[in-house]
Parts: structure tokens; sequence; C-alpha cells
């Protein structure tokens, strides 16, 4: 008879102790998701958006869904719309930095884009390392920002330096002059909009 009291009160005291870490771990999980960087859980279901899209391969690495396997470097250069830019961000050293990194947003110039910069100036760009580190950091934000979430100021990769970012629904601005071409691309680590003109960091 001893022995069966024993055992229920040890039964009751593990249940006990299940249902306590069970609300524990609720608890946590509740704690992390309003602590956790910008997400875009209900805008990666939208889709990508913008005229630029339509430049974007339909199926393979580089189609919309081949991209969200592979992280942004690595996407970057297996789509057709960014062929500059990945040469740009080998260049200047970041593929494994921009490859590594947890959550960011990129704004990813066009192909387009480098071509409203003269050939002289662009070669010279290319050929100073830090110069090319710090403009091309200089479109890249921490955390993964829905469209919900874009309109705003956000501190970028340079230190001291923000961008500011217009408009709503698929309409889109960056420092008032560099319009979103295609946007709401999601890599495995970021999520990407690609525009039509080059930002310039502020002088520093």
């Amino acid at each position: 008879m001893l022995k069966r009291k024993v055992a229920t009160l040890l039964a009751v005291g593990a249940l006990t102790i299940s249902l306590a870490a069970c609300g524990d771990d609720s608890k946590d999980d509740s704690s992390s998701e309003d602590n956790a960087a910008p997400s875009t859980s209900a805008s990666s279901a939208a889709g990508p958006f913008g005229a630029g899209c339509a430049g974007v391969p339909k199926e393979g690495e580089g189609s919309v869904e081949g991209m969200t396997d592979d992280p942004v470097a690595t996407a970057a250069s297996n789509n057709p719309l960014l062929t500059t830019l990945t040469k740009a961000v080998t260049e200047a050293g970041l593929v494994d930095t921009l490859n590594s990194a947890e959550a960011l947003t990129v704004f990813a110039p066009a192909d387009s884009a480098f071509a409203k910069i003269p050939e002289a100036d662009f070669k010279a760009l290319l050929a100073d390392k830090d110069a090319l580190a710090k403009a091309l950091s200089y479109h890249v934000v921490a955390g993964k920002l829905s469209p919900e979430q874009l309109a705003g100021t956000h501190k970028t990769l340079v230190e001291g330096t923000e961008l500011t970012v217009t408009g709503e629904g698929e309409n889109f601005t960056v420092n008032g002059k560099s319009k979103v071409v295609c946007g709401n691309v999601q890599t495995a680590n970021a999520t990407v909009y690609v525009i039509d003109t080059l930002l310039e960091a502020p002088a520093s």
C-alpha cells in the first residue's frame, strides 16, 4: 500500500514538473519573438513585386524560388539582374560577410544602375577595395524588412550612416531617387530589394 502511494505521488510530481516546463517554454518563445529582428513571415507569402521582376528567370537557381535556398551573395550571383553587383561584391571581399550574416535587407543595384556610372569612375571604384566595400555596405541594413516595414529610416552596415525609404504598397524610393524595381525577393538569410540607381553614402 505504501509503495502504491509513493508511486502515485511521484507520478503527480512528474506531471506537475512537465506542465511547468511547458509553460516556461511557451513564455520563452513569446519573449524571443518580441525581441527578434524584423522578419518577413507575412510578406514572404505575398511574394516579390515590381516590373523589374520580369527579368528574373522563371526556374533554376536564379529564379525567385531558387534564390530562397542560398545565402544572399550566392543567390545574387545566380540572378541575371545582378551580375555587376556580384562582381563588385567579390572584388570588395564581402561574399563571406554577406553569406554568413543571420538576417539582412539588401538594396541591390541592378546592372542598369551600375551602367549609369561612367566607366572610368566604376573602374576606379573597383580598384579601391576599401571604398568599394563601404559603398556596397551602405546598401545593406540589419534585419529582414518586409514591405510593411520598409518605409522609414534605417541604419546601414556603414557605421554612423542611415538611408531613408519612402512609399508604400509596391512603390518605394530609397534616398529620394533610387526606385525599387523588384522587391521582397527572399534568400536564405536576406530580403532583397533591387533598385535602379546606386545609393551614395554620406561623406565621412
